[in-house]
């Protein structure tokens, strides 16, 4: 709803010619903000400034709670909103809105509503009104504070007379009860000091009994103690018993399990060598011997040359072949021994990934097993690596060397399977052929390996 034609320019002059140039009193202030309230039920949502159309369906009393300042504030800085209240507060109060703006309101009104009402509507001498208001509620305050200080003064009074009169007529009374007090107190003191004496061999008797009772419990805590002690080493003792009965099952189910693999392992490998037995005793009868079929010279020609030719040299790549074609045969590879005796300048990554791809293709051609092993103390982080197909790979923990993991992978195997080692280490070469394996030089396999790719 549009404020009334003649409003808004009259309100716009009362701006410009009076401006209040004190803080609103604070009576006027509720006054106004019940105002506003009251005028929101008129008004559509359209109507309302921004900041207050979240309040416009809050009931008035909890408008006037949660949005008393944002009204005030918009009322005070928004002409066109404050016009829309002062038309609600004309149809709500034609009368007293008639009378402040012919310049003369009502004497028997509430200056507080009248300086509200002149607050919003804002007719000539708005300012003077709600200034004068405000004198007048602190008048009245100040009265009201007077009448209340002096009502509590004349209450006072009478009481302090009451308590003079109870004074007066008291006094002998008191000196009456004063007096019995006295006798009374003399035959307490009497009786407290019988009570006293009684007190006083009681507490004899009672310490006697604390020392007899002090004493049990302390031999009893002795007894529970001792008896704890003795239970925490019984349990410890259980604890060690079931530990080492544990361990003893661990032991021997682990190796159980590591006798049975390698018993296994052993069979497979005699069951692999008694095929081929088995093949070659298959063949069909022949009239001469293996051993005449063996070309050599005759006695008395033979030379050191002639004996030199009939093995296989230690640096040819076949002796590899005829090694890992022993049934169950087992590779183990010395990794960095092999890499940086091939190919010591490239990184070690590139290194590991060039050897690996040899192996796996090599594990492909004779269909061996095979395990490489790597130094762990050479890796300066964790290695992400998918072992290739066909190879073991194994990285030495910390504390532990590449070498001496081959001597246990060496040690595991049982005694009968072929194992060839390959490292140029003397050391290793040595403990894995006291150990029951091969060994061979790194470059007999960089040869196989060549011949690989």
């Amino acid at each position: 709803m549009e404020p009334a034609s003649g409003a808004e320019p009259a309100d716009a002059a009362g701006d410009a010619a009076e401006v209040l140039d004190r803080p609103l009193p604070e009576g006027v202030r509720r006054r106004v903000v019940a105002l506003v309230s009251d005028a929101f039920g008129g008004l559509t949502v359209a109507d309302l400034p921004a900041q207050l159309r979240q309040y416009a369906r809050f009931t008035p009393t909890r408008r006037a709670k949660f949005a008393g300042n944002a009204m005030a504030t918009a009322v005070e800085s928004d002409p066109v909103f404050r016009g829309r209240v002062a038309e609600k507060l004309r149809e709500a109060q034609a009368g007293l809105a008639a009378a402040l703006e012919s310049g003369a309101p009502p004497a028997a009104a509430d200056p507080l509503d009248v300086a509200a009402a002149a607050y919003v509507l804002r007719p000539a001498g708005w300012v003077k009104l709600v200034a004068a208001a405000g004198e007048e509620a602190q008048r009245a305050d100040a009265e009201r504070v007077d009448e209340e200080a002096r009502r509590e003064m004349e209450r006072l009074r009478e009481e302090l007379a009451h308590v003079r009169e109870l004074q007066r007529t008291g006094v002998d009374q008191v000196r009456a009860e004063l007096e019995a007090a006295r006798k009374e107190a003399e035959s307490l003191q009497r009786k407290l000091r019988s009570a006293l004496s009684d007190v006083k061999r009681g507490d004899a008797a009672l310490r006697k009994i604390n020392a007899e009772v002090d004493g049990i419990r302390a031999e009893a805590a002795s007894q529970v103690t001792t008896a704890e002690s003795e239970t925490r080493r019984l349990k410890s003792r259980l604890a060690e018993v079931e530990s080492a009965l544990e361990t003893s099952r661990r032991a021997t189910r682990e190796g159980r399990s590591i006798e049975d693999m390698r018993l296994r392992l052993l069979l497979d490998t005699v069951l692999d060598a008694a095929a081929g037995l088995r093949r070659e005793l298959a063949l069909p009868p022949v009239s001469t011997r293996p051993a005449d079929t063996v070309e050599a010279v005759e006695p008395g020609r033979m030379t050191p040359k002639d004996i030199a030719a009939r093995a296989l040299s230690e640096t040819d790549p076949a002796l590899l072949d005829q090694l890992l074609a022993l049934p169950q045969a087992h590779l183990v590879v010395d990794g960095y021994n092999v890499t940086k005796t091939g190919y010591p300048t490239m990184p070690l990554e590139k290194q590991r990934l060039r050897l690996l791809g040899g192996l796996s293709m090599l594990a492909a051609q004779t269909g061996a097993e095979m395990t490489c092993v790597f130094d762990g103390a050479e890796l300066a982080a964790p290695v992400l690596l998918a072992p290739p197909r066909g190879v073991r790979v194994l990285f030495s923990k910390a504390g532990v060397t590449a070498d001496e993991l081959i001597r246990q992978l060496v040690r595991a195997e049982p005694a009968g399977r072929p194992v060839v080692v390959v490292s140029t280490d003397r050391e290793v070469a040595d403990g894995v052929a006291k150990a029951g394996a091969r060994p061979v030089a790194s470059a007999l396999l960089l040869k196989r390996l060549s011949r690989v790719s």
